[in-house]
């Protein structure tokens, strides 16, 4: 059988690297200067180029089982996401940092029901999720609400992160949390003064804050 990742890597080269080699070799001379941190889930159908129409150089990307910030207080121990946000922010200074969930994320459905036993490391990882989560059965609807209400804990986990806080303050640095509908082919885009998310479509900017904590329609408030 042919050898299909091999074909992709020659594809690239002959096809893809031709038409744009000039774009890579400025990245190498003159560095890499991406204005926006993309924090997305790892789930295969979340594709960031694809929502963001991104071309090489654009995006510093962090994925990871849901898309989940752990807390500054290092209390799940060190992890390869908090140093990619530290170095983002400090090092290349993006402008942007989005916080990217989805619609049918298996990291929340498991946060409900659980991990494999011998996924020792997953069931420590989706305790990042237990302040989103609703004291409810794992419904279409709760499991909707709570990857958005995710999102939104991950952007305030984010303004904990000295770094980040202090750019956001200073108006050198925006927050932006979305959440893609993969049925849709739509992103919502959480708006902080509504207090909700909001079609990309029906929205008049790509998402805001929080800056405050998220207080719910039904007064509930979420907030590390």
């Amino acid at each position: 059988m042919p050898d299909d990742l091999l074909l992709r890597l020659r594809d690239f080269h002959s096809d893809y690297f031709p038409r744009h080699q000039q774009r890579f070799q400025d990245l190498v001379a003159q560095g890499q200067h991406p204005k926006t941190l993309f924090i997305g889930c790892s789930d295969s159908r979340l594709v960031p180029y694809l929502l963001t129409g991104a071309a090489p150089g654009e995006l510093f990307l962090v994925r990871n089982v849901g898309a989940f910030i752990p807390p500054y207080d290092q209390s799940h121990g060190l992890h390869g996401t908090m140093a990619a946000i530290e170095f983002a922010v400090l090092n290349l200074k993006v402008e942007r940092i989005i916080v990217c969930g989805h619609s049918h994320c298996g990291a929340i459905r498991a946060a409900y029901e659980g991990a494999p036993e011998e996924a020792v490391a997953l069931k420590a990882w989706l305790k990042l999720a237990d302040e989103a989560l609703l004291p409810v059965q794992a419904s279409t609807e709760a499991l909707r609400r709570t990857e958005q209400r995710a999102v939104v804990l991950q952007l305030e986990r984010l303004m904990d992160y000295p770094m980040v806080r202090r750019a956001v303050e200073a108006g050198h640095l925006s927050l932006h949390g979305w959440h893609y509908v993969i049925e849709d082919g739509e992103v919502h885009v959480f708006d902080a003064e509504q207090g909700a998310f909001v079609p990309a479509s029906l929205a008049s900017h790509s998402g805001t804050g929080p800056y405050q904590p998220y207080v719910e329609h039904d007064g509930q408030i979420l907030a590390d």
